[in-house]
């Protein structure tokens, strides 16, 4: 069948199952429940079949009036290279309205996004694998709901836009650390079950040694257990490797060139679960 063939419509929750099939097929590892994360806080399109089949997919996650991440891209393998996945961002791309836009591209991904204005930012860095063994560190602790504000400030302020909506989503589904000292928190880490374990991310913290340590408080309570961390930073990858959780790939960090936004604080992002939802 060709894409020319195939109905675009709005991405709702009765897509969820087909979507789910979708991406097992591409060898994402995605669960019901992440799909459902994601359709939660995102507008999207889908692609459908004359069958009623869902063939296709694309979200637009909206962080406020000026900021989106296009994500879970993907195409049924036997309708690839006839167009489809450009119809798909097109159709992303004008649910962001005038918001800058962020993605994280595959290989495959990256020659389509280039012609449609998407440009590199930086590399992601996967990682995965059992938790070896790992020391619980001194300088963290568990946040309480009092913290989900200055969370939310903190995660705001690294990442140039309000992700609100996110963070309580992952208050909700997930567990938050925090490094607090003289009563502020300096920084903070999330982890939830995702795929075939859990994945850990955002962490946003003002040193490379704090990130360390928040991951670390993830994992040292996890021995055995299967855990993803995503990031952009090559000195918390290489740690990662060193402490059981090999470099299994990563994607290509792009933005469409109003995307470039200065950040307001010292804050950095150092692991991003490869924005939420991949």
């Amino acid at each position: 069948m060709q894409a020319g063939a195939i109905e675009t419509r709005a991405f709702e929750v009765e897509h969820v199952d087909g979507a789910v099939q979708l991406s097992q097929q591409a060898g994402w590892p995605h669960r019901i429940e992440d799909w459902q994360v994601a359709q939660h806080l995102s507008q999207g399109v889908v692609a459908v079949d004359d069958t009623g089949k869902v063939v296709g997919t694309a979200l637009m996650t909206p962080y406020g009036k000026d900021y989106a991440t296009i994500n879970m891209v993907i195409v049924d393998a036997s309708l690839r290279g006839h167009g489809l996945g450009r119809r798909l961002m097109d159709e992303a791309v004008i649910l962001g309205g005038e918001r800058a836009l962020r993605l994280i591209a595959t290989a495959d991904g990256l020659p389509l996004y280039e012609k449609i204005g998407f440009r590199e930012t930086g590399q992601v860095f996967q990682h995965q694998g059992a938790v070896g063994q790992v020391s619980a560190p001194a300088e963290t602790e568990a946040a309480t709901a009092a913290d989900l504000l200055a969370i939310r400030t903190m995660d705001r302020d690294a990442f140039g836009a309000d992700r609100s909506s996110l963070m309580t989503k992952l208050a909700e589904i997930g567990e938050f650390a925090v490094i607090r000292r003289d009563s502020r928190i300096w920084g903070f880490g999330c982890i939830r079950t995702f795929g075939r374990g859990q994945v850990v991310g955002p962490i946003v913290a003002t040193t490379l040694e704090d990130a360390k340590a928040l991951v670390a408080h993830f994992m040292s309570s996890r021995t055995g257990a299967f855990l993803r961390v995503d990031t952009s930073n090559a000195d918390l990858a290489s740690w990662l490797s060193e402490h059981s959780l090999a470099h299994v790939g990563g994607g290509v960090a792009m933005a469409r060139p109003a995307a470039a936004r200065p950040r307001t604080s010292t804050f950095t992002t150092f692991a991003l679960a490869n924005q939420a939802f991949g």
